[in-house]
């Protein structure tokens, strides 16, 4: 039938149709929704009822886990910028919805599963990263659930003191300290009436911005000397305030790809006190960028020379500084940068794309660079990934960097069109801005965009070793790295602290992992036996002083171990064959810890040792938990022990003529 006005829009998609066809008046009750709000009753152990006022947290999660789900399979992951913050807004968002179902595991993972099965078939996609799906959704959800209940404690805290608005610096603390994403704050403050200083948290937010852009800024600015006595460079140079002064007209250009010398000129140059800047018209001194960081080196004329230490750009070019204390005469030079330094720093970035390659054929096209540093000693690389890399894998992926290495294959580099180059596969992921003609490196099956300096072939990285692995930030793993020499001497001190340890152990190096098995069974045998002679000792290994509390036999001891279980095995030998006794045990080594037990008929009776431990740790500012017959606890302050120990009998005549024992967190 012919519409009226047949431009205008009826909303009428898919789940509307489908709730008309099957006689719904609400879209979360066709069976596009059904199958998924049914799960979410299964997790959290009550079926969805239509007319609850909590049904809508079950029709958030239905929705936001097909949200996450398309997300996912579409190449968007959780990070803290741009489409990946949408993403980590929708899963946060829904965490909070199944908290206040009172679910506190993950619970978008599962309901992803759901998605796949019903929508795999025509979008084939979601089946063919249904493993990866599921595994982001349920790390991201861990991750907010670690602190989700902290930050609704402190905006409980907030709303309990009538604030009428919840200020700029509190909201940036919910959204730094907590996770909680700035609209997710806002929906809570307005289900309780409440406003969100907005403009506060912007303020905030970006004073946490300049102290990073600082820090990024001071963390490169520092210099050091390596062992073969060259400077490292800094990254960020402030420019004297002398004037410059014109020698000769021309265009400065850079002959740092081809080679590390050039005989030149001085196009300009300034001098204030004892430090000189010059530019050449021709010149072999990268200036620090897209990671690597800046050459160092020399200029020198005919009677004078100029060791350079800084190198910057500015709008007239390539500026390089360095101490000069005479007057500064310009004249024709030669101008050479360190080589073996550059030589060390072309390894590494070279070693970058190959590690960038390889992580994403092992680990996924979800792996996109979100940092990196060149340095002539080591490399490091960030990345997007949802959480850390096994041994096994990150040596598969050091084995496959070092096949590339010894494929030796050239590295070739062009110019082209920056569409063309991502038509030939160029990856270009990180913040870069690109002009409209790129330089586009490639090593074997590399090809990268990058005007940074390489090796010719990649069998001159030598060796390639990774060093480190670690969390920089939601979403974002780092991978830290060594080439060439520097990781030839780094397998040679492992062989050297090798030959040590066996030399300790007394056996040969191929004979260690053997040597170390053994240790670790007699260990197990040492601990077995001493278990035994605890346990048969029925409690006479427990010395200190004995009480009266309400019919209590309270027992007050020190013990001089830091080991909890040692600890627990004293406690069990005590508690054998004992009725109505508590033991409180002080520990004196590391930084102190009290330890609680009671007897079975106490912890039958309702009581529980975390409360009691919590209650003496309190005193030294600490705090624990445990079982209910075992707890233990750690020291605020070492110093507060005595106090606590002197206030014990009379906590534990407080604990015992208490009525119900609320039960401590981690008890």
């Amino acid at each position: 039938v012919p519409l009226p006005k047949p431009s205008v829009d009826t909303g009428a998609g898919l789940e509307r149709i489908a709730a008309v066809m099957q006689g719904e008046d609400d879209n979360f009750h066709t069976d596009v929704f059904l199958p998924l709000i049914e799960r979410v009753g299964e997790l959290v152990g009550r079926s969805y009822d239509r007319s609850a006022e909590e049904r809508a947290s079950y029709r958030v999660l239905a929705d936001h886990a097909r949200a996450v789900s398309f997300l996912l399979a579409d190449g968007v992951y959780p990070s803290n910028e741009g489409r990946g913050y949408v993403l980590r807004r929708i899963l946060r968002r829904a965490v909070r919805h199944a908290w206040l179902l009172g679910r506190r595991e993950p619970t978008l993972a599962p309901l992803t599963d759901v998605v796949v099965r019903q929508m795999g078939e025509i979008y084939p996609e979601l089946t063919a990263k249904a493993g990866e799906i599921h595994e982001i959704t349920e790390a991201e959800e861990r991750r907010f659930l670690e602190t989700i209940e902290g930050g609704l404690r402190r905006l409980d805290d907030i709303f309990a003191s009538g604030a009428k608005a919840i200020p700029g610096d509190e909201a940036f603390k919910l959204y730094d300290t907590f996770g909680f994403p700035i609209d997710l704050t806002e929906i809570i403050a307005g289900e309780r009436g409440v406003e969100v200083d907005l403009a506060g948290f912007e303020s905030a937010l970006e004073e946490q911005r300049s102290r990073s852009r600082t820090a990024r800024i001071s963390g490169g600015t520092s210099t050091g000397v390596r062992n073969s006595g060259s400077v490292e460079a800094p990254a960020v140079h402030v420019s004297p305030a002398g004037k410059w002064r014109t020698v000769k007209r021309g265009k400065q250009k850079f002959v740092g790809y081809g080679t590390t010398e050039a005989d030149t000129d001085i196009l300009a140059f300034r001098q204030e006190g004892p430090r000189v800047e010059v530019v050449l018209k021709e010149n072999p001194f990268y200036a620090e960028s897209g990671g690597q960081v800046s050459d160092v080196g020399v200029v020198e004329g005919r009677d004078w020379s100029l060791k350079v230490d800084t190198v910057r750009k500015e709008a007239r070019g390539t500026v390089l500084g360095g101490s000069f204390a005479q007057e500064f005469e310009p004249a024709s030079l030669h101008a050479a940068v360190d080589a073996p330094r550059r030589h060390d720093i072309e390894r590494n970035h070279s070693a970058t794309h190959l590690v960038h390659h390889v992580l994403r054929k092992q680990l996924g096209t979800h792996v996109r660079q979100q940092g990196s540093l060149v340095q002539p000693d080591r490399l490091r690389f960030d990345f997007s990934h949802h959480g850390p890399v096994d041994a096994d894998t990150l040596q598969a992926i050091e084995s496959e960097v070092n096949d590339l290495i010894l494929a030796n294959d050239v590295v070739g580099t062009r110019e082209l069109p920056y569409a063309e180059a991502l038509a030939l596969g160029a990856m270009a992921f990180f913040s870069e801005k690109y002009g409209d003609v790129v330089r586009v490196v490639q090593m074997g099956p590399s090809v990268e965009l990058c005007g940074g300096t390489h090796v010719r072939t990649s069998g001159q990285i030598g060796t390639f070793r990774f060093s480190g692995q670690s969390g920089v930030a939601a979403g974002v793993r780092r991978v830290e790295a060594v080439t060439g020499g520097t990781a030839l001497r780094a397998v040679r001190e492992l062989e050297q602290r090798l030959v040590a340890v066996a030399e300790a152990l007394k056996a040969q190096p191929e004979h260690l992992v053997r040597r170390v098995e053994q240790l670790l069974e007699e260990r197990v045998r040492l601990e077995a036996r001493l278990a035994e002679a605890l346990r048969t000792g029925s409690g006479a290994a427990v010395g200190g002083d004995v009480f009266s509390v309400a019919g209590v036999e309270l027992t007050i001891a020190q013990i001089s171990t830091e080991d909890r279980a040692e600890a627990g095995r004293i406690a069990d030998a005590f508690r054998e064959g004992k009725r109505n006794a508590v033991l409180v045990l002080f520990g004196s080594a590391g930084r102190g810890a009290i330890h609680v037990t009671l007897t079975d008929d106490l912890v039958s009776s309702g009581r529980k040792a975390g409360d009691l431990v919590n209650r003496i740790a309190a005193l030294s500012g600490g705090k624990g938990g445990g079982r209910p017959h075992f707890a233990s606890a750690g020291a605020g302050d070492p110093e507060r022990l005595p106090a606590a120990r002197a206030a014990t009998p009379d906590l534990v005549a407080a604990w015992l003529e208490s009525g119900r024992v609320p039960e401590a967190t981690g008890a």
